[in-house]
């Protein structure tokens, strides 16, 4: 099972972090199985970081085999959606922006991934992925909104990129990328988040 992440799909997002201009492709990468957290469980960040934040985003669950995917076929991929928080170790990312160097160590430390303990059936959701709104508060204030609209790769581009050079299979998990107010988290802080008006995340940070 990979855990592949979208980078820079939301212009605002993009706007806050280096208000530089959307990539002409999609830029993406993996965080390890090692990084998922699970079933609301306590996030405790890690010692090697000064400041962890959080990235709440749009997970589509991949439901079949396929290697370059046609734009045609990308929606049978996937039926189910759920949310997803990328824990990101921002001064160790920031040292690698200006070194040049990759950056697992900031992306796929353990339990760096957040993944909620439901995913959400397509067709409640009206069928339409690019017509979901979600929603993260931290300590009861909220902190991102977004809708999936505001995409700048939908999410069949997506599919359609990435399996050019990877072959998708059952069970991976697509990271959609992340909205403007993106943000640091502190022990003892309560995060909580909504898909479409349904909690799937309500968890401590320690």
């Amino acid at each position: 099972m990979k855990i592949i992440c979208i980078g820079r799909n939301y212009r605002d997002h993009i706007k806050e972090f280096d208000n530089g201009e959307p990539s002409a492709e999609p830029i993406y990468f993996l965080k390890p199985d090692t990084a998922m957290l699970r079933n609301n469980d306590t996030f405790y960040i890690p010692t090697f970081s000064q400041r962890v934040e959080y990235e709440t985003e749009l997970v589509v669950k991949i439901n079949r085999v396929g290697k370059a995917v046609s734009p045609r076929f990308a929606h049978k991929y996937y039926d189910e959606v759920g949310l997803g928080i990328d824990f990101t170790a921002r001064d160790l990312q920031r040292k690698a922006i200006e070194a040049g160097l990759p950056w697992e160590q900031a992306k796929g430390f353990d339990r760096s991934a957040a993944i909620s303990p439901r995913f959400l059936s397509l067709s409640e959701l009206g069928d339409d992925v690019q017509n979901l709104h979600f929603e993260m508060s931290l300590n009861g204030e909220v902190r991102q909104s977004g809708f999936t609209g505001d995409m700048i790769w939908s999410v069949n581009e997506l599919i359609c990129y990435v399996s050019q050079f990877m072959t998708l299979r059952t069970g991976d998990l697509i990271f959609t990328g992340t909205p403007a107010g993106v943000g640091p988290v502190s022990r003892g802080d309560v995060l909580r988040a909504t898909l479409c008006g349904e909690e799937l995340f309500n968890f401590d940070i320690r």
